[in-house]
C-alpha cells in the first residue's frame, strides 16, 4: 500500500499536481511546472574547462521509477540517455552531456517528456561472431560475422580461432577504441583512430590481419604479447601477474549500446587461482568524448592481491602521479613513447584511487599496480592517446597533463545537487514537533533497514568496506537512534543501539577490536553509549568497558599545555574532532563515578582549543600541531589553513553536550564554556548562507568547488537547538536554527519512489596528514556522499532537539 500511495503521488506530480517548492531555482526556469521532475544544479570544481562531461542522475534521486525523460538548459535540450548503471538489467540513471567552462555553474531541469533531440552516436560496444560456418578443431571455417547481445565462448574457442571478430568484445568512444581478448590471454588492446568517429563495426570484417594495417578508420596500434596490454587485470603472485587464463567459462553480454554510454560485461566462471575457484564479473563502460574505460570488478569472494598493469615496451618513459594524497584521491600510472605498432608515439595510462594501491612494482612483461579488494570489488580506469590521431597528443608533457586532468576530474567530481518534485513533498512551511520527528524517523528507518544492523561485531561496515570495528561512527549512530526512541519514535532504534554496542563487549568488559595502545581519541566516543546503557540497565559489563576507556584517557599523551593528542600516530596534534570524541565522555564518567574530579580537565581541552585554534574572524581552524612539523601546519603557528565546517560542528556539539553534563554548582567551569558557546553562535549566524545552511569551507562561499555541506550544517543546527532548549542561548536564535533546519531539508533531504528517505551532500571524511595536506583543494577532493553516519546522525540528533523545542 505504501508503494502504491507513493507512486500515485508521483503520478500526480508528473501530471501537474500543484506542489509548492521553496527552490527559487525552479521558478527561474521557463519550463512548465507540470513537466518538471527535478531541478539540477551543476558546477565545475576545476579551474579548467570540462568539455563533454557526463552528468549521472540516479532515477531515485529524480523521484521517478520509469518515465520518458529529457534534460533542458533553459529552452535548449541537452543530449541524454537512460542507462543501466550497475549492469543488473534495469534502467537506473539518466545521463546528460554538458560542457562547463572553468568554475562554471548551471541550472538544468529534467522533464517528464521524451527526448526530441536527434544525436549522433558517440559510443559503441559490440561482440561479433561468425554464423553459417563450422568448427574444424580450434578454427571456425566459413560463415559471416553477426553482432550478438550475448555470447558464451564455445570450448573450441582460443586465440586466433577466427570465430570472434577481432577476437573479443570491443568498446569505443569517438576518441579511441579497445578490445578484450576473450581467451586465455585476457589482454587489452587499442585501436587508434585516424578520425574522431565510431569505427568498431568496420574492424576485422575482411580477415584477422586487416586491422593491423592502416585503414580509413585507423588501425590496431598495440602489441599485447604476453603482457596485460592496455590496463588488464590479474592475480599478483609476488613476482609476476597471473592473467585470468584458467577458467571454466567466459561469457559476454552487451549491457548498453547507446549514443552517450556503452558497456559490456565479461563473466569469468570458476577462475582457478590462489587455491580457489572464483567467479569474477568485469564491467567495461565508456562515455562520449572520453578516452577512459571504467572497469568494475566483482568477485563472489575476496581474492587478494589483484593486480592491474600496462605492458612494457622499449623506448618508453614511465609516468607516475602523486602518491602523497588522500586515499580517496585518484592518481595514475602511464607510459609514453614509441610503443605504437605504427612506429610513432603512444601513451597508455591507468587511473585509480591512491588508497587502493598497496605496491607499485613490475614483472617481466608489465608495470604492475598491486591493488586492495577486501570485499572482492575493484574499480579503476584505463586510457590511451595516440600521436597519430588528427590533432592528437604529440608530447610526453601533454600526455602527462592529460593524465593529471583525468585524475582531477575523477577526484573532484562535478558538483551535482538534485531538487526533485517528489522530495519537495517532504517539506512543510511551518514544521511542527511531530513533522520534524517523523522525518527524522523515516531517515533513521532507511538506515536501520539498509546498513545499521551490519555494524555489529563480526559484521561488515558498508561505509568503510571492511569488517565492522569499534568505530566512533557506530557509537554516534547508536546514540542518535537512542535519542530518537527517547523522543517517542519506535523503540526498535534504542533496542538496536544496545544490541550493536553490546556485541563488542564481553562479560569482563573487554572491547572487541579496540586497542588502547594506539591512543585514538575517536575510540572514546562510543563510551557515551556505554554510560547510558549502564545507567539504564545496571549491567556491569558496560561499566567495566567504560572503565577501560577512562583508563586510556589517564595515560593518553598530551601536548605541553595539556590537550589530548588526536592519536598516537598524530603526535602533538589537537583536532576539533577530538574535543567532541573525548571530553563529554570524560565529564559524564567523572560525574557518575569520580564525584566530578575530572571536570576541570575536560573543560581545559576547550580552553586550549579556543586559545590555539581561534582566528580573528571568530571561526576556528581544524587543527593545531604543537611542533609545527606537519605539512599542513603553518611553520610559525602550527595551525591548519582553513575553517572546515564539520570540524567546528564537532566543537559546537561538544560545547552544548558538556554544558548539559556539568552541574550548576560548577559555575566557573560552566562560565568558560558558556562564553565560548555565546561567541560561536554569533559567528555561526554571520556565516550562515541565504539557503539556511553552511559551506564546506565556512568562510569561502565563492571559491571554486566549494559547496553547501550537510554534516557541518546539521551539527550547527543541533548546537543552536540544544543551546536554546537548555537555556544557554536566547530564543532569538530560533530563527537561524529553523532556517538551518529547513535549509537542510530543502538542500539535502531526498525521497525515493520506494519511500526511502536520504540525506545527501555529506563530505565523506576529512582529516590531516598521511596524504591529507590541509589545502583548499584537499577539502574539496573528499567524496560527497549520501547517508554517511557523520552527517545523518547529527541531523537526527538536531531533529530530536528541534522537536523538543517546538513541543514546548
Amino acid at each position: 500500500m505504501k508503494n502504491f500511495l507513493l507512486l500515485f503521488s508521483l503520478t500526480l506530480l508528473i501530471l501537474g499536481c500543484d506542489v509548492k517548492t521553496p527552490s527559487k531555482q525552479v521558478a527561474s526556469q521557463s519550463a512548465v511546472l507540470a513537466d518538471v521532475v527535478a531541478t539540477v544544479t551543476i558546477s565545475n570544481p576545476s579551474e579548467f574547462e570540462r568539455k563533454d562531461e557526463l552528468m549521472w542522475l540516479p532515477l531515485e534521486r529524480l523521484g521517478v521509477l520509469k518515465a520518458p525523460l529529457s534534460v533542458w538548459l533553459k529552452d535548449e535540450e541537452l543530449p541524454s540517455q537512460l542507462v543501466d548503471g550497475d549492469g543488473n538489467g534495469s534502467i537506473d540513471h539518466l545521463v546528460a552531456l554538458v560542457d562547463l567552462a572553468a568554475a562554471e555553474k548551471m541550472i538544468l531541469v529534467v522533464k517528464a517528456q521524451p527526448s526530441t533531440l536527434s544525436i549522433d552516436s558517440r559510443t559503441q560496444a559490440e561482440i561479433s561472431i561468425k554464423q553459417g560456418g563450422a568448427w574444424q578443431e580450434n578454427k571456425y571455417i566459413g560463415g559471416q560475422f553477426v553482432n550478438v547481445d550475448k555470447l558464451i565462448a564455445p570450448k573450441q574457442h582460443t586465440d586466433h580461432s577466427e570465430y570472434i571478430r577481432y577476437e573479443g568484445p570491443g568498446i569505443e568512444s569517438d576518441k579511441v577504441g579497445y578490445r578484450i581478448y576473450l581467451d586465455w590471454r585476457n589482454g587489452f588492446d587499442v585501436f587508434g583512430k585516424s578520425r574522431p568517429a565510431l569505427a568498431l563495426h568496420k574492424v576485422g570484417l575482411d580477415g584477422f590481419e586487416s586491422y593491423h594495417h592502416p585503414a580509413d578508420w585507423g588501425l590496431d596500434i598495440l602489441k599485447v604479447g604476453e603482457s596485460l596490454g592496455m590496463g588488464g587485470f590479474g592475480y599478483w603472485h609476488g613476482d609476476k601477474v597471473e592473467r585470468v587464463a584458467s577458467v571454466d567459462s567466459r561469457a559476454v553480454s552487451i549491457l548498453q549500446n547507446g549514443p552517450l554510454v556503452s558497456s559490456f560485461a565479461i563473466d569469468y566462471g570458476a577462475w582457478s587461482v590462489a587455491g580457489k575457484r572464483v567467479n569474477l564479473r568485469a564491467v567495461f563502460t565508456m562515455q562520449a568524448g572520453s578516452r577512459l574505460v571504467h572497469v568494475q570488478l566483482q568477485a563472489d569472494e575476496a581474492i587478494e592481491p589483484l593486480a592491474i598493469g600496462l605492458g612494457k615496451a622499449p623506448e618508453t618513459v614511465l609516468l607516475s602521479g602523486g602518491d602523497d594524497l588522500t586515499g580517496h584521491a585518484y592518481t595514475y600510472l602511464g607510459t609514453w613513447g614509441k610503443q605504437s605498432l605504427a612506429g610513432d608515439d603512444l601513451g597508455l595510462g591507468l587511473v585509480f584511487k591512491r588508497g587502493l594501491r598497496t605496491d607499485q612494482t613490475e614483472d617481466a612483461h608489465n608495470w604492475v599496480s598491486v591493488m586492495k579488494s577486501p570485499s572482492g570489488t575493484l574499480d579503476y580506469y584505463f586510457l590511451a592517446a595516440w600521436s597519430g590521431e588528427p590533432d592528437g597528443i604529440k608530447t610526453e608533457q601533454n600526455f602527462n597533463t592529460l593524465l593529471e586532468r583525468e585524475a582531477e576530474k575523477l577526484t573532484l567530481k562535478l558538483r551535482i545537487f538534485i531538487d526533485s518534485q517528489l522530495s519537495a513533498t517532504l517539506r512543510v512551511d511551518q514544521p511542527s514537533a511531530a513533522s520534524v520527528r517523523i522525518l527524522a524517523e523515516r531517515l533513521a528507518d532507511t538506515e536501520y533497514r539498509t546498513k545499521a544492523k551490519a555494524l555489529r561485531n563480526g559484521g561488515w561496515d558498508p561505509e568503510r568496506d571492511r569488517p565492522a570495528r569499534w568505530e566512533y561512527t557506530t557509537g554516534l549512530l547508536m546514540q542518535a537512534f537512542d535519542d530518537l526512541s527517547g523522543a517517542g519514535a519506535d523503540p526498535k532504534f534504542a533496542a538496536l543501539a544496545e544490541q550493536i554496542i553490546g556485541s563488542f563487549i564481553d562479560e569482563q568488559g573487554n572491547i572487541a577490536s579496540y586497542r588502547k595502545d594506539v591512543f585514538n581519541i575517536d575510540d572514546i566516543n562510543n563510551g557515551k553509549m556505554l554510560l547510558r546503557l549502564y545507567q539504564r540497565t545496571g549491567i556491569e559489563k558496560y561499566r567495566l568497558a567504560a572503565d577501560i576507556l577512562r583508563d586510556q584517557l589517564s595515560h593518553h599523551p598530551k601536548t605541553s599545555n595539556g590537550a589530548f593528542w588526536h592519536k598516537q600516530r598524530y603526535p602533538y596534534q589537537l583536532w576539533l574532532d577530538g574535543v567532541y570524541m573525548g571530553m563529554p565522555f570524560l565529564a559524564e564518567y567523572s560525574k557518575q563515578f569520580e564525584q566530578g574530579e575530572s571536570f576541570a580537565q575536560a573543560v581545559h581541552e576547550f580552553e586550549v582549543a579556543k586559545e590555539k585554534l581561534s582566528a580573528p574572524n571568530g571561526l576556528l581552524f581544524h587543527a593545531w600541531d604543537e611542533k609545527a612539523a606537519q605539512n599542513w601546519a603553518d611553520p610559525k603557528t602550527g595551525l591548519s589553513k582553513f575553517h572546515w565546517s564539520r570540524g567546528m560542528g564537532w566543537y559546537a556539539m561538544a560545547l552544548v553536550d558538556m554544558l548539559e553534563i556539568l552541574p550548576e554548582d560548577q559555575a566557573e567551569l560552566r562560565a568558560i564554556l558558556q562564553r565560548q558557546l555565546t561567541e560561536l553562535a554569533v559567528v555561526l549566524v554571520r556565516y550562515q548562507d541565504d539557503s539556511g545552511v553552511w559551506y564546506q569551507i565556512t568562510d569561502m562561499p565563492d571559491a571554486t568547488g566549494n559547496y553547501l555541506e550537510a554534516s557541518g550544517s546539521s551539527m550547527f543546527v543541533y548546537a543552536l537547538a540544544k543551546g536554546i532548549n537548555l537555556g544557554l542561548l536566547p530564543e532569538t536564535y530560533k530563527v537561524a536554527m529553523m532556517n538551518g533546519y529547513q535549509g537542510i531539508v530543502r538542500e539535502f533531504v531526498s525521497l525515493d519512489p520506494d519511500g526511502d528517505v536520504h540525506l545527501n551532500g555529506i563530505c565523506q571524511v576529512a582529516g590531516l596528514g598521511f596524504g591529507r595536506d590541509g589545502s583548499y583543494r584537499y577539502y574539496q577532493s573528499e567524496p560527497i556522499v549520501a547517508d554517511d553516519i557523520k552527517g545523518l546522525t547529527p541531523f537526527i540528533m538536531a531533529s530530536v532537539q528541534i522537536s523538543k523545542l517546538l513541543s514546548r
